[in-house]
């Protein structure tokens, strides 16, 4: 399986051979939704938070005699049924969302996500982005380049438009496109399914090191 390299100014320059067990899954979209739940589920932060009728402050006395009086029976003003009283089955933010999913799977469903853009035309590789200083100007050279290759025409247009993978960290690449809402540059060890379902292309920058960060040797 192989796949066209191209440079930062959108040309041509190689072919790199990809994985099949990497690039050439099928889809397998009830793995993907269980994985991917479960990843949204476990990165939750509960904050709405109810007290319940042993943590409202007060309530302690009986408001009445249990009998005699025709009323009904209450032994605490701050029951759930009372005005002021404690909230029966609220939210909770001592809540635990996680959910657990072996990493074969995780693996499996980052896979078969790659697989489906790569099919789709939605990942590109370029052989390397050069940038001697941080500078937004040089980026946005870069994205008009790439967007010239075609099937990537709205790679700087579309929102959430790309990820750029690198090998290792950049400093100088991460500050150049930051100013730009829609491209997110991360280490490529760092993807995880949610990146890849959440940024239409992908570009693999040096992809062979690349890849190689997330790839069993």
């Amino acid at each position: 399986m192989e796949a066209k390299i191209y440079n930062q100014t959108g040309k041509e320059s190689g072919k790199i051979s990809l994985p099949e067990d990497v690039f050439g899954l099928s889809w397998n979209s009830d793995l993907v939704h269980q994985v991917v739940v479960s990843l949204m589920s476990t990165a939750r932060s509960p904050i709405a938070h109810t007290k319940t009728r042993g943590e409202v402050r007060g309530g302690g006395k009986k408001p009445w005699k249990q009998k005699g009086t025709g009323r009904a029976r209450h032994g605490s003003t701050r029951s759930p049924i009372w005005v002021g009283g404690g909230v029966a089955h609220g939210p909770r933010n001592d809540k635990n969302f996680d959910r657990k999913v072996n990493k074969k799977m995780k693996r499996k469903a980052f896979n078969t996500i790659l697989s489906r853009k790569f099919r789709d035309g939605e990942i590109i590789f370029v052989d390397a982005v050069d940038m001697k200083e941080p500078k937004t100007k040089s980026a946005k050279v870069v994205l008009d380049s790439l967007a010239g290759v075609k099937g990537f025409e709205r790679i700087a247009k579309k929102t959430n438009a790309l990820f750029m993978a690198m090998p290792k960290k950049d400093a100088v690449i991460e500050k150049s496109f930051r100013n730009f809402g829609n491209i997110e540059v991360g280490e490529a060890r760092n993807l995880n399914p949610l990146h890849l379902l959440g940024y239409k292309y992908i570009a693999f920058v040096n992809p062979e090191e690349s890849i190689k960060t997330f790839v069993k040797a």
